[in-house]
């Protein structure tokens, strides 16, 4: 059985998969890797963005990596208490 991911698990994939890419990353792998349509990745990348989450950043030849914030990093810690409260309480 499938379940569709929430809002906030979306969320929490697209900023871990983030931090585990050594906290760089660019847009199409980033794309792939969270499983999302090319119309509702840019608009959880915009959210991101205007909630300072993650920041666009350029390297040398000019290519977009994603990068977290501390914000996005304190997400990610909040996140992951708040799972294991629901999980050690079956709930």
């Amino acid at each position: 059985m499938s379940k569709k991911r929430d809002r906030l698990e979306v969320i929490y994939d697209l900023l871990n998969i983030i931090r585990n890419k050594n906290n760089s990353i660019k847009p199409t792998p980033l794309m792939r890797f969270c499983n999302l349509s090319s119309q509702s990745f840019e608009e959880y990348i915009n959210e991101l963005l205007e909630k300072k989450f993650i920041k666009e950043l350029y390297d040398e030849n000019n290519r977009k990596h994603y990068t977290l914030t501390d914000k996005g990093f304190r997400f990610l810690e909040k996140y992951s208490t708040i799972i294991g409260f629901i999980e050690d309480f079956n709930l």
